[in-house]
């Protein structure tokens, strides 16, 4: 008995717990102590502090400052994309409006409304576990009815039960009804004083502008990729995570500013590299796990299609297809630098940004100095057409081949300015003559393009420069049309088939001033608000020069179809006093002048030599007449 007293102590069972008696020579089992669940990264290190937000200090200022002089809102919108806090912003203004603090070791209690939480108030835990009584969250994409809302504003005319506000919160508020919102309005323009609104949405657009302009509206921004690289390292020093800086900077890019989608990927990053068995998580496993290419490869492709060497491109490629890539992610990698280059074509200190590889850095300045902005647009505008063609297409490898022979390619087609100045030489040299499907120059049917070989994009680039900047600026000096009138730009419309702005300007322009390179105008009651620019847009077209368009308060002349009107009636009245047609007009009671037309205009060329007649002069519409003579001419 004994024995087993001493057996079942040494088990761990409390000495006061009854016994059996028997000894069976069994150690007693251990209690296992149920495993705490795993908390994934983006829940585990959620902000519970405006102290702990990141990327967002605009806001935080804003909020600070309101709080500080107790001008508080009585709800808020936050919108933003996916992942940059607008949920989490709500529960620590949630938390903000309830904070209470008891006085304690001599220091004062906090009873007041701030967002200097330096610790846990009396309310703080269980809002940040969403299970406070007076904060009611909501999940508008599954209650998007109006009974849902209804129970809303029952509830907000009671009183809070623990806290100092009743405070809801509705995440997603755009996929409310348009019966909820509307139910809603009434509440949420004139609240009781302790009830706070809070909303969050990632599409304010469809957010009615009556709700909109009863809130006070944050944008949270998409969060830098130097703050989220640094943020992401902290995480893993907490973590006793090893992970080199470019592995972090490829999970920033691929993060796109949002923090919970990096957090995500980094969770992601550190199962893969314990799985793949390295001390440190790296950017070769960062590549493998998301499928892209390898940065210095995407730049090696990028090299060879510019220089035009088409195989050495397609075999890069289908390398980087045998290796996992993703052949639409490679080409969106592939955008990703054209875009670089672009940008540091016109700001060269973009290199320095954190996201910015070390292989971009050394060699994007090169491509950028290299190839024209004509090129790089060429480039980006084929490679993200293409893109949407890959990710449609059954053999995305196939499509991928196709758009970079495509752009390799791309060199040998003329630019639109370079097509409209050989069309104008081929019609000077036939005398003005298009030329035929058949005929023999470079514009011509298929042979020139049938015989095009893949010319390198970077010599064509480096030839370009001794001639290029001479000839941009004789045709930004020099207008390729003079307008001396209004009339003359009329017809210049005309002939550029811009019918909508033909008769805009004949109906709707009252002219004040009209000079070379500067048009003022009134325009008249419901004239477009967008005539001024679009004409602005078009002379630019048409003339290779910028027109300063004008609208002016002066009344402006009449209108160049009121000045054809004018002269019309003018004409009738002289037509009017010519004795034949006022004889005319007193026989046949009901006659109408239509129109007045000149003689050489109607007159058939066998009948010019006997002379005009009264019906070659005037035309009359006889209303009272048979049918038959219902439309004759008099």
């Amino acid at each position: 008995m004994d024995d087993g007293q001493s057996q079942g102590g040494s088990g761990g069972a409390p000495a006061e717990e009854p016994s059996l008696g028997l000894d069976l020579g069994l150690p007693s089992p251990a209690v296992a102590k149920p495993a705490e669940a795993y908390r994934v990264l983006a829940r585990k290190y959620r902000p519970s502090s405006f102290d702990d937000l990141i990327g967002q200090e605009a806001m935080v200022r804003t909020l600070s400052n309101a709080f500080d002089l107790n001008r508080i809102h009585q709800a808020y919108m936050l919108t933003g994309v996916r992942g940059v806090g607008k949920t989490t912003t709500a529960r620590i203004l949630a938390r903000a409006f309830n904070y209470e603090l008891p006085a304690r070791d001599g220091q004062p209690a906090v009873v007041r409304p701030t967002i200097e939480m330096k610790e846990l108030g009396v309310h703080c835990q269980a809002i940040i576990d969403s299970r406070h009584v007076d904060v009611i969250e909501m999940d508008a994409a599954s209650h998007t009815g109006v009974d849902d809302v209804r129970d809303i504003i029952e509830s907000a005319r009671y009183r809070p039960v623990m806290a100092r506000c009743k405070v809801y919160i509705i995440d997603e508020v755009h996929m409310l009804s348009k019966n909820a919102f509307n139910a809603l309005l009434k509440t949420l323009e004139e609240p009781p004083e302790h009830v706070r609104f809070l909303f969050a949405t990632t599409e304010i657009e469809k957010v009615p502008v009556t709700v909109r302009s009863r809130c006070q509206r944050f944008d949270l921004r998409r969060v830098e990729a130097d703050v989220l690289i640094s943020h992401l390292q902290g995480i893993c020093d907490k973590e006793g995570v090893k992970i080199n800086e470019r592995a972090l900077a490829l999970i920033a890019r691929a993060a796109e500013g949002s923090v919970r989608d990096s957090l995500s990927l980094l969770d992601q990053a550190i199962a893969y590299g314990s799985s793949a068995g390295v001390d440190a998580v790296n950017a070769k496993a960062i590549r493998a796990m998301l499928g892209t290419g390898d940065r210095g490869r995407i730049i090696d492709l990028f090299e060879a299609v510019m220089k035009g060497d088409v195989a050495t491109a397609l075999a890069n490629l289908k390398e980087q297809y045998d290796q996992g890539a993703d052949p639409a992610l490679v080409l969106t990698d592939f955008a990703e630098f054209v875009h670089f280059v672009t940008r540091l074509k016109v700001a060269p200190d973009m290199r320095f940004d954190a996201s910015v590889t070390q292989d971009e850095r050394t060699r994007g300045p090169a491509f950028a100095s290299a190839l024209s902005m004509q090129t790089l647009t060429r480039a980006w505008q084929i490679v993200t057409k293409g893109l949407t063609d890959v990710k449609s297409s059954p053999r995305p490898l196939a499509a991928a081949d196709m758009v970079l022979v495509r752009l390799a390619y791309a060199a040998d087609l003329p630019t639109p300015e370079d097509a409209l100045r050989r069309l104008r030489e081929m019609r000077m040299t036939d005398g003005g003559a298009a030329p035929g499907p058949s005929g023999g120059s470079g514009m011509s049917g298929g042979g020139a393009s049938a015989q095009a070989v893949a010319r390198p994009m970077l010599a064509a680039a480096r030839a370009a420069p001794q001639q290029a900047p001479q000839a941009r600026i004789q045709e930004s000096t020099a207008p390729r049309v003079q307008l001396a009138r209004f009339e003359d730009l009329v017809a210049l419309a005309q002939v550029n088939r811009d019918i909508q702005l033909r008769m805009a300007l004949e109906r709707d322009v009252r002219l004040v001033r009209f000079e070379q390179g500067s048009i003022e105008f009134s325009p008249v009651a419901g004239a477009s608000p967008q005539l001024a620019a679009n004409l602005m847009r078009r002379l630019q077209e048409w003339t290779g020069q910028r027109w300063m368009v004008t609208i002016s308060s002066a009344e402006g002349a009449p209108t160049l179809q009121q000045q054809k009107q004018a002269r019309v009636d003018e004409e009738m009245v002289g037509v009017r006093a010519d004795p034949l047609v006022r004889s005319v007009l007193e026989h046949f009671p009901g006659a109408q002048i239509v129109a007045v037309r000149k003689p050489e205009a109607i007159v058939e060329p066998a009948a010019a030599a006997a002379g005009p007649t009264v019906s070659e002069d005037v035309a009359y519409d006889d209303a009272p007449l048979s049918d038959e003579d219902d439309d004759k001419d008099f």
